[in-house]
């Protein structure tokens, strides 16, 4: 006579239906538990207080080689800015200028790229977010922020600060030179209409010198033309700088919905284990009374 084999499957089965027939029993408790959960977890979250924050968009810039080639730098090496604007001294700045102390700013700045699309991955770091979060007037959070960016412009634009000083002087000398090319070629033009008593051989030296500073202040204009383009290259694509400075709004420190659904999740299971303890309990307590 052969014994039963033992099966293991089929007893857990029994486990699993005898535990649900127990909640199932009860099912008031695990409802009761969601309800619960629900009401306390949008209530905590309600009142886990206001909080604001102020993002600044920042071009950190693109340096160009002379031949106008880009060029890496720290402006555009990634997470560079996360490192500037988490730093000590862009903190301290920050603080200075906002009024919001360290320690509250320290943990709430985080940084952001910008993806302008499918382009090259050095592109996608030109556009970065600066942003800074808190329980500080609003106005001292967009403050801090855009301070934060201004600080990043500041480590990042040696070199286009150059560049365009640089430039800048060019077009002084340029400026210059054309002003005294000009004084010159009004001088010509008087000396032509006032001279009677010239010789051929005068009077086509002057036209000869008039046509001569007319071509030099010719060139000088390409000149002039060339370094405002160069300078105005430098400004506007190699320099970092704040396109749209922060602007301080309000939000909730949480989600009013997560903290709801946390709730509810939690409050079922609490609900689920009164109903499994509960026979238990009333059988104890049967026996003692």
């Amino acid at each position: 006579m052969s014994t039963p084999s033992h099966d293991p499957d089929a007893e857990q089965e029994i486990d699993l239906r005898s535990v649900w027939n127990r909640i199932a029993a009860r099912w008031w408790l695990p409802a009761l538990g969601v309800v619960a959960g629900l009401l306390a977890g949008f209530a905590l979250a309600l009142g886990s207080g206001k909080v604001y924050e102020g993002s600044a968009l920042l071009y950190v810039g693109q340096p160009l080689t002379p031949g106008g080639s880009p060029i890496q730098s720290i402006a555009t090496t990634p997470n560079q800015v996360g490192e500037i604007v988490r730093s000590e001294a862009a903190l301290k700045e920050a603080a200075k200028m906002s009024g919001i102390r360290v320690g509250k700013l320290r943990g709430h700045v985080s940084t952001r790229a910008i993806s302008p699309g499918v382009q090259s991955r050095a592109a996608a770091t030109l556009l970065v977010e600066v942003t800074v979060q808190g329980d500080s007037p609003p106005r001292r959070i967009a403050l801090a922020a855009t301070t934060l960016a201004q600080h990043v412009i500041d480590r990042v634009s040696d070199y286009p600060d150059l560049k365009i000083a640089s430039f800048r002087q060019r077009l002084e000398g340029i400026n210059a030179r054309l002003e005294s090319v000009a004084v010159r070629i009004t001088a010509l033009e008087e000396a032509q209409a006032e001279a009677r008593d010239l010789t051929p051989l005068e009077r086509l030296e002057l036209i000869s010198l008039a046509d001569n500073a007319e071509q030099r202040r010719g060139q000088l204009l390409d000149q002039q033309t060339s370094a405002q383009q160069f300078l105005s290259l430098a400004e506007r694509v190699e320099k970092a700088q704040v396109i749209d400075p922060a602007v301080g709004v309000a939000t909730t420190a949480r989600s009013g919905r997560n903290g709801a659904l946390v709730g509810a999740l939690i409050g079922l299971l609490l609900g689920c284990a009164a109903a499994l303890l509960a026979d238990p309990f009333l059988a104890r307590r049967a026996r003692t009374t």
